[in-house]
């Protein structure tokens, strides 16, 4: 006896990944791959890399619109409260086994759950103040990871700084320049939302089953950490490095074709979504080029453009959002092992948009599958005549 179709599941045979299946309805995020379009709420990301602030960008995830100077000031003003950590979850910091800087976030952000008086409150307006706080504090822990793995303490955010200026601070102990905050700032509006991205995906289908907004951004973050999805921009660098900064272009060159000789890929090219050139990545090119000129490091940006060209030329490929973005982050001093985690210091704020607005229109997601088993009803074999 073979296997009937299921009514509900006759149809084209689903493609691997899910590609281009249409899994909800979102208001959040438009992407149009083929003409390299991304918008939040409808507005146009260069618009928005150009002239909004990180913390502008979040309030137009979470409510819709931009927010009027009022409404701005407040929102910088409950980010600013949240941003100290629990001396508890500092503690815990502290006490937890050398392992990668994504499994401490994880472990982390857990614990904040814990310390949030609000934590079984499921109102919309508690919702909307975990995100706010989840948002601040996921800043303040990569950064405080960052010192801690590094052999320092953590530090005090600083209530006048903005989001980004804060994060550069707390992890380097230095304030940061007019660029570089500008830059930092920029990275993290062009990485706060991507519509159901993978870890994206993820933090919404955990919030369909009603479980705690703490534990959705849980499950994004251990999506993200996944190397198909968050850490590219980590592989761009330690390419990077191997080449070298001194290297000449025909070492650059020779060593792009022979990893493609051997079939390797070679990190930050090609997007699942996009056709064209990644739209986030024209601007971090333009301030890896800035910072690399400022600073006296413009050797990162070179051999990148270099590689990006070759690749350009061999395989048709443009680069992603990761590809400028890892000399971007290695010129204003942070860490590779914090590339990772500081993608979710960003999407955080995306997450929690997608995660309250499947609060608000909820339905569990319950996907099927196209059963590719032994025929059913399949014959049983007594354990004795096995």
């Amino acid at each position: 006896m073979t296997t009937e179709t299921s009514p509900a599941l006759a149809g084209p045979k689903p493609r691997g990944g899910l590609e281009d299946v249409v899994a909800t309805s979102s208001a959040i995020c438009y992407i149009d791959g083929d003409r390299g379009i991304l918008a939040y709420r409808g507005y146009d990301i260069h618009d928005l890399a150009r002239h909004a602030s990180f913390e502008e960008t979040c309030y137009l995830l979470w409510h819709g619109e931009l927010p009027t100077r009022a409404a701005l000031g407040d929102l910088q003003s409950q980010l600013a409260a949240a941003r100290p950590l629990p001396e508890a979850v500092l503690r815990l910091l502290k006490v937890l086994p050398p392992a990668n800087a994504m499994d401490q976030l994880r472990t982390l952000s857990s614990a904040l759950a814990h310390y949030d008086p609000e934590i079984d409150d499921r109102s919309p307006q508690a919702q909307y103040r975990k995100a706010v706080r989840l948002t601040a504090r996921l800043a303040s822990l990569v950064a405080a990871i960052g010192r801690v793995t590094g052999g320092k303490g953590p530090i005090e955010p600083d209530p006048v700084m903005g989001h980004a200026a804060n994060f550069l601070y707390m992890l380097t102990g230095d304030r940061p320049s007019s660029t570089a905050t500008r830059a930092f700032d920029v990275a993290l509006v062009l990485h706060a939302d991507h519509e159901l991205n993978a870890s994206t995906f993820a933090a919404r289908v955990a919030a369909a089953t009603l479980t705690d907004l703490y534990s959705t951004i849980v499950a994004g973050i251990g999506t993200l950490k996944g190397p198909l999805h968050g850490g590219a921009n980590a592989d761009v660098m330690q390419m990077l490095l191997e080449v070298g900064p001194d290297a000449a272009p025909d070492r650059i060159e020779q060593t792009v074709r022979a990893k493609l000789a051997r079939k390797e890929k070679i990190p930050g090219f090609g997007h699942r979504v996009y056709h064209t050139e990644d739209p986030r990545a024209t601007h971090l090119r333009r301030m890896s080029r800035e910072l690399g000129e400022q600073t006296g490091q413009r050797a990162w940006f070179d051999m990148s453009q270099r590689i990006e060209t070759l690749m350009k030329e061999e395989k048709r490929l443009n680069p992603n959002v990761d590809f400028y973005s890892a000399s971007t982050y290695y010129v204003l001093g942070i860490p590779i092992d914090l590339f990772t985690p500081i993608f979710a210091v960003s999407r955080v704020s995306g997450w929690t948009a997608h995660v309250l607005e499947q609060y608000a229109n909820n339905r569990l997601i319950r996907p099927r599958a196209d059963y590719t088993g032994p025929d059913v009803p399949r014959p049983f074999v007594p354990r004795e005549d096995r």
